[in-house]
C-alpha cells in the first residue's frame, strides 16, 4: 500500500481498458471447500493403494565372515542355493566372485578358499592385529622367493633382479644405538665436577 492509503497501480495486472484490477478476496466457504475436496481425494488415493504384506525378517549370520543382516526367508533360500547351502553376506559373496575369476570360475573352490582365509583372520587377526600383519608379511615374502626361484639361475639374471629392488637383509640397529647411548654418558662423566 502507498503512504496515503491507497494501493499500487503498477503491482497488479492490467487488462485491455487499463484498469487496475483488486486481488480476489477468498471466501472462508471456499477455502473449507478446497480443502474438505483435498481430504477426500488423499483418503480415496490411501484406499486403492493398499501396501503388500511385509514377511517376517530373520537374522542370518554370515559363515565365512560372522556378520549378521536381517533378510527375508526368500532372500535367505536364494543365497543358500546360489552358495552350495552355505548364507553368506554381500561383503562376501563379491569377495567369492573375484576368487572365482582368479580361479578360473570354480565356485566350488572359490568359496572353500574365501572361507578359509576368513577363518584364519577370525581366529589371528581379530585377537592379535599385529601377528596377523606380520604373517601376512611373511607370505608375501614367500610369495616373492618362489618368483625369483622359478626365474632362471644365470648370474646375468640374478644381477638383474637385484638392480630391480627388494627387501634386503641388514644388521640390527642396537649396537650403533647403545654406541651413541655410551658417547652420551661419557661426556656427561667428563662435564660432573
Amino acid at each position: 500500500m502507498a503512504p496515503n492509503g491507497e494501493t499500487l497501480i503498477a503491482s497488479y495486472p492490467r487488462n485491455k481498458v487499463d484498469v487496475p484490477q483488486r486481488p480476489r478476496r477468498i471466501s472462508m466457504e471456499g477455502l473449507q471447500r478446497a480443502i474438505s475436496d483435498l481430504s477426500f481425494q488423499l483418503g480415496k488415493e490411501a484406499v486403492e493403494t493398499a501396501l503388500p504384506p511385509i514377511s517376517e525378517v530373520e537374522d542370518a549370520k554370515c559363515e565365512c565372515c560372522g556378520m549378521s543382516e536381517e533378510c527375508t526367508p526368500e532372500y535367505i533360500g536364494r543365497v543358500r542355493e546360489k552358495f552350495s547351502g552355505k548364507w553368506i553376506c554381500g561383503l562376501c559373496s563379491e569377495a567369492v566372485k573375484e576368487e572365482m575369476v582368479k580361479n578360473g570360475g570354480k565356485q566350488h573352490k572359490a568359496l572353500e578358499a574365501h572361507m578359509s582365509v576368513c577363518v584364519r583372520f577370525n581366529r589371528i587377526g581379530r585377537t592379535h592385529p599385529v601377528l596377523y600383519q606380520a604373517d601376512a608379511m611373511r607370505e608375501l615374502l614367500r610369495k616373492s622367493s618362489r618368483a625369483e626361484r622359478g626365474q632362471s639361475s644365470s648370474p646375468r639374471d640374478r644381477e638383474g633382479v637385484k638392480k630391480k629392488g627388494g627387501i634386503a637383509r641388514s644388521s640390527s640397529c642396537i649396537p650403533a644405538i647403545t654406541k651413541e647411548i655410551d658417547k652420551c654418558k661419557s661426556l656427561t662423566d667428563r662435564l660432573k665436577p
